[in-house]
């Protein structure tokens, strides 16, 4: 299993650690900084599931018109990897 570690740009969370399995699944998703309820929610959705497809699913996700969000950052993350 490899780990990542992504510093972010024009949201709350200043970075993103992660790691991803031999099978391409994410694990151990973890926001810093941030809301810490709905970042810790979407670590626990995204665990175990395939990294391109969560990339797919929560790119383009804006926040309050800043045309990114914590969620479009971690497919950010996960693009930069593959």
């Amino acid at each position: 299993m490899k780990s990542y570690s992504y510093q972010t740009a024009g949201v709350c969370s200043k970075q993103i650690n992660f790691s991803v399995d031999d099978a391409g699944k994410l694990h151990d998703v973890k926001f810093i900084g941030g809301c810490p309820g709905n970042l810790l929610a979407i670590g626990k959705l995204v665990e175990g599931k395939d990294a391109k497809e969560i990339a797919d699913i929560l790119r383009g996700n804006d926040c309050r018109g800043r045309g990114t969000s914590c969620a479009d950052q971690l497919a950010n993350a996960i693009d930069q990897i593959n």
